[in-house]
């Protein structure tokens, strides 16, 4: 099921300038019993993405009451919600009267095998480079030209992430995810200042780490600090952590932080599950 504007339709406006231009945010959500997880922290990321673009954000409790329309039937599954600014004319001039377009659609869960997230899973440096700019740095926009071009770069399927590096051969994120290393006790993790995406489940990670007393860093790495590593791990909001144990010819073992953050989030979702009317 698709909404559009609150409505059940199939279609934008090819005036759009979602479709024109990229000119607009996404995000997407894990779906549980017919609950969105962490909704609240997505709409909050949903307005800062908003408030950066100068687009109107739609109000959250509505956003959130066609979330739960289209979720309530779902036991699992990932609700997209899309912002643009709008229809507009030809050019990339906004209109003088920006009335955003709102669309959810839901979707099927991605059949990851369990052992993605037990075993860990296999990385590849990406050629394609991400670009700096701090006015879009850390907002989860439309434009994700590099992340399709980097994506594009393998169909081996014994890979399942590519690892991003901007213009100065710093470490980012993941073609999907954002990036954690573990050494000597520490973790750390890309500063999104120039570029990347500030994901939700990083921003989880991070806050569980810190109740735990365990020291965490954001900073600029390059790849032979990352390599050093005792321990790697990729996160989203859909797949939550997955330990990486292989980038190329470098193996890493999965080990006692990234097992308790795994834990963590499991009980951060039973306990959200169960707190739901």
């Amino acid at each position: 099921m698709i909404l559009v504007n609150g409505e059940r339709k199939q279609h934008i406006e090819t005036s759009d300038r979602g479709f024109q231009y990229g000119d607009g945010l996404f995000e997407t959500i894990e779906v549980r019993n017919g609950q969105p997880v962490f909704l609240d922290r997505h709409l909050k990321r949903l307005n800062t993405g908003c408030h950066r673009l100068h687009i109107p954000c739609p109000d959250p409790e509505l956003l959130t009451a066609e979330a739960l329309i289209l979720c309530k039937n779902s036991s699992l599954a990932v609700l997209k919600l899309i912002v643009t600014r709008g229809s507009g004319g030809r050019g990339y001039r906004q209109p003088d009267l920006i009335q955003p377009t709102r669309v959810l659609s839901l979707h099927p869960y991605p059949d990851y095998p369990p052992a993605y997230r037990d075993q860990g899973i296999v990385a590849r440096f990406c050629d394609t480079r991400l670009g700096l700019n701090p006015s879009l740095a850390g907002i989860k926009h439309m434009n994700r030209l590099e992340q399709i071009l980097a994506r594009a770069e393998w169909n081996d399927p014994a890979i399942q992430e590519g690892i991003m590096l901007d213009i100065n051969d710093h470490i980012i994120e993941g073609t999907m995810t954002n990036l954690f290393y573990v050494k000597n006790g520490s973790v750390y993790t890309a500063s999104l200042s120039q570029s990347g995406v500030a994901g939700i489940m990083r921003g989880i990670i991070i806050e569980i780490l810190s109740n735990h007393n365990v020291q965490v860093f954001e900073k600029l790495f390059n790849k032979n600090e990352f390599l050093s590593a005792d321990e790697i791990f990729a996160s989203n909001s859909i797949i939550g952590l997955w330990p990486i144990n292989q980038i190329g010819n470098n193996h890493f073992s999965i080990g006692p932080i990234t097992r308790r953050i795994q834990s963590c989030l499991d009980r951060l979702k039973s306990e959200a599950e169960a707190s739901l009317p």
